[in-house]
């Protein structure tokens, strides 16, 4: 007779201990109690920060600047004093009922069936073989996420000259990290007309870094038997090859969200994001289900992965506390030239987004950007923002451009307003029937002027 694996019951199961599952570990521990669990198949809790050895973590969700693994440990320490139970080395196989899932750790296999359930098991960056570059199979090629645990925590060489693939931030973290591996980067690819980072970053990176940049570029072929020789070069526009000397290669950004575990469960997934649908307190399809951090979102920034967690928590001891009912919500979509936009829909009553924004992501670079919120065919709000929306980052929208949603309207269609609307202010719609939202604590007021 096969023995059932046991069964644990917490009142709340954090899949991922990233930053974002990790302070939803810690909010939801110290402002609930009971039993929170939090599991993670990584031998270490805390997420691409525990292997990310350079500075820039913490800023808004500690008003502290960090590096990497010591902003791992901080959230580790906090979670725990919070009285939270993390669990390594611990993978959540499959889901066994609507909310018990099955895992496998060094306890052995067994069954956890919680009052409510966070995935937060963040985003990875796509590898070569998904992007379908063709060529030699040699050693030598990365991902940022590899190269780093592969220098920072097991202290292996890598290689002498690399070429990087991207130019988003996580691009420049990748030159930093060779630079520490005695690894020159030689080049950076961008298939844009000017690398995707910010422009600091950018100048930062040709001057102190001195890493050239090919924008207008895509990478066509790998060359190399046993160790990688040389990459093969396209420019977009004029179709001129050229082939680059270098014995490794990083492919970075290029974002999709770890969603198995959602898409085998049959949540509903956003065709943009490819990250679970969810509403602004972040419930998924499935009651009971919230969903947090780059995994919604792929990717931004850790401390906004925190808030994130910070954010959800609140959620959660709501539903925890018996409520459970919410109303019909209306659709939000991204119109071109946004790819997506998160969350996706928009509930009477519901709390504004975490820090009160919408998160987009841009397949242009537009200097002055003018938001254009359209239901039903009508301009209902619009905004001029003073930061640029550019490809490789995420573009933030206040959620206060949505006042004038109305419940009982179609779905919301966000994009860049027309010249001729913007000026003229044609097809704008009364605010009648206002959409309110109510602000909760993790959702700081808009403020214009800081693209944050």
């Amino acid at each position: 007779m096969t023995q059932q694996p046991s069964l644990i019951t917490p009142d709340v199961l954090i899949i991922g201990a990233g930053p974002a599952g990790l302070t939803a570990a810690a909010e939801l521990a110290s402002r609930h109690g009971g039993r929170i669990l939090a599991v993670d198949r990584e031998p270490a809790a805390g997420g691409i920060p525990r292997h990310s050895d350079h500075t820039g973590y913490g800023l808004r969700d500690l008003h502290r600047v960090m590096s990497g693994p010591g902003y791992a440990r901080h959230l580790v320490r906090q979670a725990t004093a919070a009285g939270a139970e993390i669990r390594t080395h611990t993978m959540v196989t499959g889901w066994s009922d609507d909310h018990t899932v099955d895992v496998t750790g060094p306890e052995g296999r067994y069954r956890i069936r919680p009052q409510a359930i966070v995935l937060a098991t963040g985003a990875r960056e796509r590898p070569r073989t998904a992007r379908r570059v063709p060529g030699d199979r040699p050693h030598g090629v990365y991902t940022t996420g590899q190269l780093q645990n592969l220098v920072h925590l097991h202290h292996r060489p890598v290689g002498k000259r690399a070429v990087i693939v991207g130019g988003e931030l996580v691009s420049w973290s990748a030159a930093v990290t060779l630079r520490e591996a005695g690894c020159t980067p030689a080049l950076m690819i961008s298939r844009y007309p000017k690398a995707e980072s910010y422009g600091v970053f950018n100048a930062a990176g040709r001057s102190v870094l001195r890493v050239p940049v090919a924008t207008r570029s895509r990478i066509t072929r790998i060359i190399g038997k046993g160790r990688c020789q040389a990459v093969e070069i396209e420019h977009l526009d004029t179709g001129r090859r050229r082939t680059v000397p270098c014995d490794t290669v990083v492919f970075t950004g290029d974002w999709i969200p770890d969603h198995e575990l959602a898409r085998t469960a049959g949540i509903a997934l956003d065709p943009g994001t490819l990250g679970p649908l969810t509403d602004t307190a972040l419930r998924t399809s499935r009651p009971g289900v919230y969903a947090a951090g780059n995994m919604l979102h792929p990717v931004d920034t850790a401390d906004v992965a925190a808030l994130d967690g910070r954010h959800v928590a609140h959620q959660v001891i709501s539903y925890l506390q018996g409520m459970r009912e919410h109303a019909e919500g209306v659709r939000l979509l991204a119109d071109a030239p946004f790819r997506w936009v998160a969350p996706q829909i928009l509930r009477p009553q519901d709390p504004a987004p975490p820090r009160g924004r919408l998160l987009l992501w841009s397949d242009q670079f537009v200097r002055f950007p003018k938001v254009a919120v359209r239901q039903d065919g009508r301009v209902i709000a619009h905004r001029a923002l003073p930061w640029p929306a550019a490809p490789g980052r995420v573009f933030r929208v206040p959620s206060s451009v949505l006042e004038g949603v109305s419940p009982s309207g179609g779905p919301v269609h966000i994009g860049l307003e027309r010249a001729a609307e913007w000026w003229l202010g044609t097809g704008r719609a009364t605010r009648a029937v206002p959409f309110r939202q109510s602000r909760s604590s993790t959702a700081s007021p808009d403020t214009s002027g800081r693209d944050f």
